[in-house]
């Protein structure tokens, strides 16, 4: 019995996990996500406004702003912090020539709305 249950468990795990990588690559292959582009995201002042109103949405759009700028980037670390009271995401990332960036996003449109 003991062995069905983990059986069980380790299929809901393998189901699960492909399940959200599926979810996942349709959201950040959809055309219609919002994001303001005559800045480049270099700092506070020229970071990237992302227009979204839902924080599932907005995060998409980071990814996708980064996917269709800086191709075959690795992303290295993610933080978020606020400047003049408005939140923004910092992602440090290194581009496919090995160059590391800092990339700032203005996330007030959509920073805690679910």
């Amino acid at each position: 019995m003991r062995k069905i249950i983990m059986l069980f468990i380790f299929t809901c795990l393998i189901v699960s996990c492909s399940t959200t990588k599926r979810l996942q690559d349709k959201t950040t292959n959809q055309n219609n996500i919002s994001f303001k582009t005559e800045n480049d995201g270099s700092s506070f002042d020229k970071a990237i406004v992302i227009e979204e109103k839902r924080e599932s949405m907005g995060i998409d759009a980071e990814y996708e702003w980064l996917k269709q700028n800086y191709p075959g980037y690795k992303l290295k670390m993610q933080s978020l912090s606020f400047h003049n009271k408005k939140p923004y995401d910092i992602l440090n990332i290194v581009t496919i020539e090995g160059e590391e960036k800092s990339i700032y996003f203005d996330i007030s449109n959509f920073y805690g709305k679910f």
